[in-house]
């Protein structure tokens, strides 16, 4: 059960297209765009290039308050704004594949499977990349012995083409001497391009610079949790980090030397697992309670000194399932539903939903 629980929220965010049998690292996408299949049956292991110019609708058109769909690649988790598509991407707890979806609900293929499990994704459109958290907690389509809670890295693509370009491995002996469990989940990226990335089910937020370089930021017993510990995370412009602990609802600001301290919200997040920033500077959390005793909702904080402190300004229950992360758009800031309560509860589906936040 713990495994489940710890499953369910080590959260992050995604969908794709129907595959039930998974494959391995596959042949790059082709360069030049083709048309891209809007089938639910199996598709290219990198079809990046090939949705590249599908989703391109007009700006001015306005986008759906929710949008809903199914997909072979189940219970997404972690969910990404593509502004060079006009699109979402998300993962698969499943089968660990990248989807796109655009406003019809349509699963296309992005990229190949990084790993059993894909969790948070972050886009990068300044350098070309989507960053992708990938790990094994034991309900992937591929989960074994040898991976579970020991498969934890960064996979980097080439955001055009979807082509996987490095793995990185972040459950190594030198950045996790002691062992244990581990899993990453959430990432956030810096300006100069550097990824900080939690690991829910220890103790640690590890730094990945452009080049592939890794390091502890910070290692604090207090982002370890009795089930999932911290989990969402965001960069702020000023060069810290916010993170939520997901079992307790503690949320923590980092600052750029790995120093860790507590805004002043020591409960108001349990069950605290996606955070998103917005570019007027509120920060949207969202809950649920896939493994602690949280509140479905997106509660929606703001501060006025750089989140030393932080104020609860709005509360939003969410009518829809096990939401689990969300993605500021130019329509508006969508939560993700990827039906992972039905995988915790040992159910089935092909589900998700997609709703904008009505703030």
């Amino acid at each position: 059960m713990r495994s489940r629980v710890l499953a369910a929220a080590l959260l992050a965010l995604t969908t794709t297209a129907t595959i039930t049998t998974p494959t391995a690292l596959a042949t790059p996408a082709p360069a030049l765009p083709a048309p891209a299949a809007r089938a639910t049956g199996a598709f290219p292991a990198a079809a990046g290039a090939s949705t590249a110019g599908l989703f391109r609708k007009p700006v001015g058109k306005s986008w759906p308050g929710e949008i809903d769909g199914r997909t072979g690649n189940r219970y997404p988790e972690g969910i990404a704004w593509d502004p060079t598509r006009r699109a979402f991407l998300v993962g698969s707890m499943a089968t660990g594949r990248i989807s796109v979806i655009g406003r019809d609900g349509v699963p296309h293929p992005f990229g190949v499977a990084p790993g059993v499990s894909t969790f948070g994704l972050h886009v990068d459109a300044v350098r070309n990349r989507l960053l992708v958290t990938y790990a094994d907690i034991g309900n992937g389509e591929r989960s074994s012995e040898s991976t579970t809670y020991k498969q934890s890295g960064l996979a980097i693509y080439n955001l055009r083409t979807g082509r996987l370009e490095r793995r990185v491995n972040l459950n190594t002996p030198r950045l996790n001497p002691v062992g244990g469990h581990h899993g990453v989940n959430d990432l956030a990226i810096d300006a100069a391009g550097n990824a900080y990335v939690t690991d829910p089910a220890s103790d640690a937020i590890y730094k990945v610079t452009p080049a592939g370089a890794t390091r502890v930021l910070v290692r604090d017993e207090r982002l370890r949790g009795d089930t999932i510990g911290a989990n969402g995370i965001v960069w702020l412009p000023s060069g810290d980090l916010l993170t939520v602990r997901y079992d307790t609802g503690t949320l923590f600001r980092i600052s750029p030397r790995g120093e860790l301290s507590t805004t002043g919200l020591t409960s108001a997040l349990v069950g605290g697992d996606g955070l998103a920033l917005t570019k007027d500077g509120r920060l949207i959390a969202i809950t649920n309670k896939l493994g602690a005793p949280g509140i479905e909702q997106a509660t929606v904080l703001t501060s006025r000194d750089n989140f030393r402190t932080a104020q609860v300004r709005s509360v939003e229950p969410w009518p829809v399932a096990g939401p689990t992360t969300a993605a500021v758009t130019p329509h508006g800031t969508y939560v993700l539903s990827g039906r992972v309560d039905v995988l915790i509860g040992g159910g089935w589906s092909d589900q998700f939903t997609i709703r904008r936040i009505a703030h």
